[in-house]
């Protein structure tokens, strides 16, 4: 069944793929916001800003798993790490070595990168998120 992205709901993807395609949902209705507009989407939470770093971890979870509701987020945070490394490579053209410590950091900071060239918009994060979500469906990780 195809992951539903609503901006109120309660269910949370853990796989790359899904995670993913929720972001590309999640930035086409919250859209980008660049520098000093960071936080002033109207989909950002206290601590996520809009843009896509922030949407693949509201994709993940972050900022609205349901109190009294369980969630398996060793399972999820794996998918939200793979799903980062995946966009990263997307964007870059090229893979970060998974066993370098830095890994995770690397891959941040090439979607930071990414997003904030000027000009960036949703619709290309949206695609961006999109292609990668195509790759993860077929990646062995």
């Amino acid at each position: 069944m195809p992951t539903r992205h609503t901006p109120e709901s309660i269910v949370i993807a853990d796989t790359p793929a899904a995670i993913l395609e929720w972001a590309a949902r999640h930035i086409e209705h919250v859209g980008i916001h660049q520098g000093t507009r960071l936080f002033a989407g109207p989909g950002r939470t206290a601590t996520l800003p809009c843009w896509p770093r922030g949407a693949l971890e509201f994709a993940a979870g972050h900022g609205r798993g349901a109190a009294g509701r369980t969630y398996d987020w060793d399972r999820i945070d794996l998918a939200r790490d793979q799903a980062f490394a995946i966009l990263a490579e997307t964007l870059t053209g090229h893979a970060v070595d998974a066993d370098d410590p830095a890994a995770k950091a690397l891959h941040r900071e090439a979607i930071d990168r990414w997003s904030s060239e000027p000009g960036r918009t949703a619709a290309d994060a949206a695609h961006a998120f999109r292609t990668a979500a195509a790759r993860a469906e077929h990646a062995l990780f």
